[in-house]
């Protein structure tokens, strides 16, 4: 027999260890202390990591600290300092920590009740909206999760029913944006108890097998307990946390700021139509592919912890949205021309990421038998072994954009989100940190991505890293 022990490494990646045991059959008990045994070695301190144990820990505790803050320094800075980072560290210089306490907002009454309907109708888009059954990969320890794929409609109504609201002057959207850092302080504050809740459920009623300790409480707080934690039969957390209110907020937020500008001033800049529009077209292409989403390692592989979760309830609606936050009070005029280049080029940007999915997916679903760029695709057949010892196969492609590159679908990802930022133009820098981050996000991600896979087909993944050398930029890395 052959098992996977999930084993928590410093960059966070469930890496996939294969232990091979000698004898066809165990009586229980035996396997009950086998696997007790097991367990111990996956929160073993021998535990091989990238980084030494202390490390580890320090930058757990420091994205658990600072991430909070930072936030709402975020948010000030934006909509109160000019988007100037040395308006603000002035400020706090002079003031000290009592200056940063009072410019932090206290939630309030109206701003627990936007994120209350809100998610509630998100919730309830997610359970009654009809949608196609999509079955999940495989986990490591052999279930399959079920979807109902109705994000596409989930966000066709979401989109409809706030811009109708405006329209028809029952609510407006001004009102999230006048009370935005009550509402982000109130998330924060919400979404830590929301993680508190998920360590105690994959304690006590864990939705499937695909669970566990590391032994350590920072690390299970962190990274997660369940990988595919469930309310009910049919309520997905990890959908509902990463897609339904994280990334539809993202487009909520991108109208707002677009209807902020025009009651503010009677009209909506060039540069916040660009940025608004390329916003949209990203979360849209997101929702058509959702299905493919959930075979990507935010699902598939992160357990539901304060990284994923904390991150899609309060990062992704805060920082993903902020070239926009920085817009409202910047109308900033590029001229037709100008505005039409950055359009366009970000549009193709957001075009090849989704053509790369497309590829990846359709060669995936023919399992091989489909045209890559006009061409048979070229591959490699690897073999690995599932935690109850069946050896299974995987087709890794080499052609079309993944012959480029292993993960060149960040290239374009990375320039989309340029493209809908340089509206800003480069009075600050603020406005593209979420650049920066993404780059630094997506490029660890590679890392961790190419290690597990290196743990899961060995030999051939040596074969594939011959045959497509680079990692994300061809030529270059």
């Amino acid at each position: 027999m052959s098992d996977i022990l999930f084993i928590y490494t410093s960059n966070g990646l469930h890496k996939e260890t294969f232990i091979i045991s000698i004898g066809v059959q165990q009586r229980p008990k035996r396997r009950e202390q086998r696997l007790r045994s097991d367990q111990k070695m996956a929160a073993a301190p021998e535990t091989k990591t990238v980084h030494s144990p202390a490390l580890t820990y320090f930058s757990m505790l420091s994205l658990l600290s600072l991430c909070p803050p930072f936030v709402i320094l975020l948010w000030y800075t934006m909509v109160h300092a000019d988007g100037s980072v040395f308006q603000t560290w002035n400020y706090l210089k002079q003031h000290g920590l009592q200056g940063f306490i009072d410019i932090w907002p206290r939630p309030t009454a109206i701003a627990w009740k936007i994120i209350f309907v809100y998610g509630a109708f998100e919730a309830a888009l997610q359970l009654l909206l009809p949608g196609k059954r999509v079955e999940g990969p495989i986990s490591p320890t052999g279930n399959r999760p079920v979807y109902k794929a109705n994000g596409m409609a989930a966000y066709f109504v979401t989109l409809v029913t706030y811009i109708s609201l405006w329209w028809f002057e029952i609510f407006n959207p001004t009102v999230v944006y006048d009370h935005l850092g009550e509402i982000y302080s109130a998330l924060i504050f919400g979404s830590l108890i929301f993680c508190v809740f998920l360590y105690i459920k994959g304690h006590v009623a864990p939705s499937s097998t695909d669970s566990g300790s590391s032994g350590n409480l920072i690390i299970d707080f962190y990274w997660g307990m369940e990988l595919y934690p469930r309310i009910g039969k049919n309520f997905d957390i990890k959908v509902f946390t990463n897609c339904r209110f994280g990334m539809m907020s993202w487009a909520v937020l991108a109208v707002t700021y677009c209807i902020k500008q025009y009651e503010l001033n009677g009209k909506v800049s060039d540069s916040m139509l660009v940025n608004t529009t390329l916003m949209l077209v990203y979360v849209t292409k997101f929702f058509w592919w959702e299905a493919g989403y959930w075979n990507t390692m935010d699902i598939a592989h992160d357990r539901a912890g304060f990284y994923i979760c904390w991150g899609c309830l309060v990062w992704v609606p805060s920082v993903y949205t902020s070239p926009g936050m920085y817009l409202v009070n910047h109308p900033l005029n590029l001229g037709m021309q100008l505005a039409l280049y950055i359009l366009v080029a970000g549009i193709l940007c957001i075009y090849i990421n989704y053509d790369c999915d497309r590829q990846r997916q359709e060669f995936r679903r023919t399992n091989g038998k489909c045209k890559i760029w006009g061409k048979a695709p070229s591959k490699i057949e690897a073999t690995y072994t599932t935690t109850s010892g069946e050896t299974k196969t995987s087709l890794l492609l080499t052609s079309g954009w993944w012959g480029l590159a292993r993960h060149f679908h960040y290239v374009p990802e990375i320039l989309a989100a340029f493209f809908w930022t340089v509206p800003a133009l480069f009075n600050h820098f603020l406005p593209y940190f979420y650049v920066v981050f993404l780059t630094i996000l997506l490029f660890d991600r590679a890392k961790r991505d190419d290690d597990r896979c290196r743990s899961k087909y060995g030999k051939y993944w040596k074969l594939y890293c011959n045959k497509v050398p680079y990692k994300i930029i061809p030529g270059i890395y």
